[in-house]
């Protein structure tokens, strides 16, 4: 089959897009309101796309309480959804209203940074400590807004449970990261093999 995206004219019943670019690292945001709130929420349009300079970005659809957060205090975490927290990864994707707490809603505990003010999750194995960099409403080749903002941080701190280190490797198996697909469908990494690049 072939279709145009900005047609919709697939045929069918659901967008098939998300189902093909997959699997998405999911960036589990946790971020603090300027009137001290945590908050915490999934974003599956999410990764790191720089090193040195260490830059992760994530994708709203709208401007919600994670992105405002993030521009008001200039600061957020990056948890990594894990398949042993997918129910609570699921969980904070409740809308909520802005004065309550998606950590409280999926009693999780929190554990401090050392470099940013926002908690990270203390059950998820890895936390990224970041630092606002910018904020892009994204247009479309038209030059059209439809309201998708993208958020860039840079990485100043980085959270690592040593059980998952493995002589002097981070063990990405064993951490079984989460990862969405299409629908509501989500897989996580168990795992990996290696393989030398060419010279």
């Amino acid at each position: 089959m072939f279709y145009e995206p900005a047609r919709n004219n697939h045929g069918l019943p659901h967008n098939p897009l998300k189902a093909i670019i997959a699997p998405r690292p999911i960036g589990w945001i946790s971020t603090l309101s300027a009137e001290g709130v945590a908050n915490l929420a999934p974003y599956s349009f999410f990764n790191m796309v720089s090193e040195s300079p260490d830059i992760v970005m994530f994708s709203s659809a709208g401007l919600k309480d994670t992105v405002r957060n993030v521009m008001a205090t200039g600061e957020f975490v990056c948890n990594l959804a894990t398949r042993e927290l997918m129910a609570a990864v699921n969980l904070t994707s409740k809308a909520i209203p802005p004065g309550e707490s998606e950590f409280d809603l999926a009693e999780l505990e929190r554990a401090p940074c050392r470099l940013v003010k926002p908690p990270r999750v203390a059950a998820s194995p890895c936390a990224l400590e970041c630092v606002w960099i910018d904020t892009v409403d994204v247009a479309d080749r038209h030059g059209k807004t439809h309201g998708r903002h993208v958020t860039f941080g840079e990485i100043v701190g980085v959270h690592i449970d040593e059980r998952f280190i493995e002589d002097g490797l981070v063990r990405t198996e064993r951490l079984q990261a989460l990862a969405r697909d299409g629908y509501f469908d989500y897989s996580w990494v168990d795992t990996v093999s290696s393989l030398p690049r060419p010279r």
